[in-house]
C-alpha cells in the first residue's frame, strides 16, 4: 500500500485489484475480485482471469503485478522467485535426510506446483519486465528461469519509517528496557520475523550458547514477530539460556524495538530484500545478516554491519555479536548506517518504479497519465 499511495501523491490514478475486502485508502481505487468457486490449484488462474478483465474495463495505462501474472507490464516478485523459495526452505532442515525428507513433501504439493508453472509462464518470451527488489533476485531471474538481460531491472527495496528525533529515541530506549529489566550498559539484540526457522533463529540460538559459553554474558536477545515460540522457548530453556532470551510475540511496536536495542540480527536462510534490516539501517542500528538476504547489499561488511556466508555459521555470528559489544565500533557503525537513508527510502523506490512505468508506456507509444 505505501507504493501505491506514493504513486497517488505523485498525481496517478491508481488502481488496486485484490481477492481480500481492504480498507478504502484516500486517492486510490481498490476493487475486491473473487475468484471463482473451483479447486485451490485453479484459483489464481481464475482471479488472474477476473482481474484482466476488470482491468480492461478501467482501461489501465501500466499493470504492476506482485503476483505472478504472465499478462502484467511489470511484474514484481518482492517474495522472491518459487524455486528459490523451496530451495531456502529446504537448506533450514539440520540434516540430510530432513533436507531430502522436506524436499519431497514440497515436490508432492500440488498447488505449489501449479504456481511454479504460473510462474514460468512470466518468463516466456514477450512477458513481462521483472522489477527486481535486489540483485539477489536478479540473479534467481537468470539461474531459474534464464531470464534474459533487457528483460530485467533492479529497483532495489525501500522503507518508510516514522522518523524519530533524538529525544523520541532517548525515551523509547529508557522505557523499553526498564520494562524489559535491561540496564543501559547491557548489549541488546533484536531479532523481528514472522517465520523464525526461515529467518535463523536455530543458529542465532546456538549464536547465544556459544556465547554464554565463552563467558560473553553482559546481553540480552529480544525475539519478537509472530510465529509459535513454544518449540523454540522450549529449546532456550533446555540449553540454559532462558536468562539471555525474551520472547515478547508479535508486536506493533517495532519502532520502539529499534530504538532500544543495539544490533539487529537477523541471520535468515532466505529474504529477497528484508524491510527488518532497512528499518534498522534507517534507524542507525548495527545489523548482522546473510548473503541470502538482498538488503545485505547494502551492508558495507565491518562498516554499518556484518554480512555473514552461511545462516549456520553460528560461531562466525557469535563472534560478530560480541564485536559488536564495543559501544565505540557501534557508534561508528551507527553512523554509517544513516548515511545510506536516502537509498533505502521507498520515495527512491517509488521514482524508479515511476521510472520503469515511462518506459513501459514508451514501448506501446503512449504517455503516463491515467491508471497504474
Amino acid at each position: 500500500m505505501e507504493i501505491a499511495s506514493l504513486l497517488a501523491e505523485r498525481g496517478h490514478d491508481v488502481h488496486i485489484f485484490t481477492t481480500t475486502n481492504a480498507q478504502d485508502v484516500p486517492g486510490i481505487s481498490i476493487h475486491t475480485v473473487s475468484p471463482s468457486r473451483v479447486l485451490r490449484t485453479r484459483r489464481m488462474v481464475s482471479f488472474l482471469r477476473r482481474v484482466g478483465e476488470a482491468i480492461a474495463r478501467e482501461g489501465c495505462d501500466v499493470v504492476h503485478a506482485i503476483s505472478p501474472m504472465p499478462t502484467a507490464d511489470v511484474y514484481q516478485p518482492r517474495g522472491g522467485l518459487l524455486p528459490e523459495i523451496v530451495a531456502r526452505n529446504v537448506a533450514t532442515r539440520p540434516t540430510a535426510s530432513r533436507r531430502l525428507f522436506k524436499r519431497a513433501m514440497l515436490a508432492m504439493n500440488v498447488k505449489q506446483r501449479s504456481q511454479v508453472a504460473l510462474e514460468r509462464r512470466i518468463f516466456r518470451e514477450g512477458g513481462p519486465v521483472i522489477a527486481c527488489v535486489s540483485e539477489y533476485v536478479a540473479r534467481q531471474c537468470r539461474e531459474h528461469y534464464g531470464a534474459p538481460e533487457d528483460r530485467i531491472r533492479v529497483i532495489f527495496n525501500g522503507v518508510n519509517p516514522a522518523p524519530l528525533s533524538d529525544a523520541e529515541r532517548a525515551s523509547q530506549r529508557a522505557d523499553m528496557r526498564k520494562e524489559l529489566g535491561v540496564a543501559d550498559d547491557e548489549l541488546l539484540l533484536l531479532f523481528l520475523a514472522h517465520n523464525y526457522r526461515l529467518k535463523g533463529i536455530n543458529p542465532l540460538i546456538e549464536a547465544i550458547a556459544r556465547l554464554v559459553g565463552g563467558g560473553f554474558k553482559s546481553f540480552r536477545l529480544l525475539v519478537a514477530g509472530r510465529d509459535n515460540v513454544v518449540p523454540y522457548k522450549r529449546r532456550v530453556d533446555a540449553m540454559g539460556l532462558e536468562k539471555y532470551v525474551t520472547f515478547t510475540g508479535p508486536t506493533k511496536r517495532a519502532t520502539r524495538f529499534y530504538a532500544g536495542a543495539d544490533v539487529c540480527v537477523h541471520p535468515t536462510f532466505y529474504d529477497p530484500c528484508s524491510r527488518v534490516i532497512l528499518e534498522a539501517l534507517y534507524y542507525g542500528l548495527p545489523s548482522i545478516t546473510t548473503a541470502y538476504n538482498g538488503a545485505s547489499e547494502v551492508i558495507r561488511d565491518g562498516s554499518n554491519g556484518f554480512v555473514i556466508d552461511r545462516p549456520d555459521d553460528s560461531g562466525l555470528l557469535a563472534r560478530r555479536i560480541q564485536d559488536l559489544a564495543s559501544p565505540t565500533l557501534r557508534e561508528q557503525f551507527s553512523i554509517n548506517a544513516t548515511a545510506i537513508r536516502e537509498r533505502i527510502g521507498m520515495r527512491r523506490h517509488v521514482s524508479e518504479l515511476e521510472s520503469l512505468f515511462e518506459e513501459t508506456l514508451e514501448r506501446k507509444g503512449k504517455r503516463l497519465s491515467s491508471g497504474v
